[in-house]
């Protein structure tokens, strides 16, 4: 006959079934628990007992008798005779000496010296001596540095205090010169200031074809170069024909450089010692004084001044 169940009792079937294995798994693990147990100490070996004899006092081969073979009777027993309790004591005494020795020792706290080795110290102290040394160079370097940032700082300084002294007595020369140049134009006015001619402008009207020592109103202007200031004991190798057709006249101071070979690097008008400041007469002055030809020198450059008086012929 088929018993047809519920779910709530198939459940209730299934957790019972399952506590049961449970429950009977726990039990049998229960009844093997004691023979799993290990002994604690674990049982040691049994023990012999080994003479170690006197070697010191031994003379000869024959080995000396063990305590069990002095207790022997000489007569043989007739019956044999039971082991004596002190020989198990014996044999069962070595097993809290495993036990002991299964026991992890104690190493007891000892005080660790340390030796250094002398290769090992001479290099650390090669090397200290290094860095020594370094510090000391690295020192001297910045000490130097600053020596030198020093001097540098005190040669622009006095550099320049020399470049503003220089000025001052450009500015002086120049002023000395613009004074000198003004009292010449008040000396040479009335000399140079108007001349013969009905043309109705300054200087001497002459005639190119005319002659110098006339007082003809047409003619040229002529000029002359005379050698000065630092150039006078260079000796002159050419010079060159100056004229001109405006019929100006006037005094042109040219400052020139000469080289060794006796040619004239640079020339620049100067109003010291000039009597006139009008352009055509500087320009040609300046061009003459280029063409000038000096002797030679072993001086690399020589400077001095050029005067070129501008008359009418």
């Amino acid at each position: 006959m088929e018993i047809h169940l519920s779910d709530k009792e198939r459940k209730d079937q299934q957790i019972a079934r399952w506590t049961s294995i449970i429950v009977h798994t726990i039990i049998i693990l229960l009844l093997f628990l004691p023979l799993l147990k290990f002994p604690i100490p674990p049982p040691g070996q049994e023990g012999i007992l080994v003479s170690f004899g006197m070697p010191d006092q031994g003379q000869g081969d024959g080995k000396p008798m063990t305590q069990n073979e002095e207790k022997v009777d000489p007569t043989p027993p007739s019956k044999p005779t039971p082991p004596q309790p002190e020989e198990k004591e014996e044999v069962t005494k070595p097993t809290p000496a495993k036990a002991a020795e299964a026991a992890p020792p104690k190493t007891p706290d000892k005080k660790v010296i340390t030796t250094e080795d002398p290769t090992t110290a001479a290099l650390k102290k090669k090397q200290k001596e290094d860095a020594q040394k370094a510090a000391d160079a690295e020192k001297a370097q910045k000490a130097a540095d600053a020596a030198t940032a020093k001097a540098a700082q005190d040669d622009a300084r006095k550099k320049a205090a020399a470049d503003a002294a220089q000025k001052k007595a450009e500015a002086d020369a120049a002023a000395k010169e613009q004074a000198d140049l003004e009292n010449a134009k008040k000396q040479y006015g009335d000399v140079f200031g108007s001349g013969k001619g009905n043309t109705g402008k300054t200087g001497n009207q002459g005639d190119p074809n005319g002659d110098p020592n006339a007082d003809n109103l047409k003619g040229i202007s002529t000029g002359s170069g005379k050698v000065g200031g630092g150039l006078d004991g260079r000796g002159v190798k050419f010079e060159p024909q100056i004229q001109e057709n405006s019929q100006k006249t006037g005094r042109v101071v040219v400052n020139v450089c000469v080289d060794g070979n006796g040619n004239v690097i640079s020339a620049k008008y100067t109003q010291k010692g000039s009597t006139t400041t009008d352009a055509t007469l500087r320009q040609i002055a300046e061009d003459s004084a280029k063409k000038f030809k000096f002797t030679a020198s072993a001086i690399d450059q020589q400077c001095g001044t050029i005067t070129i008086d501008f008359k009418v012929k």
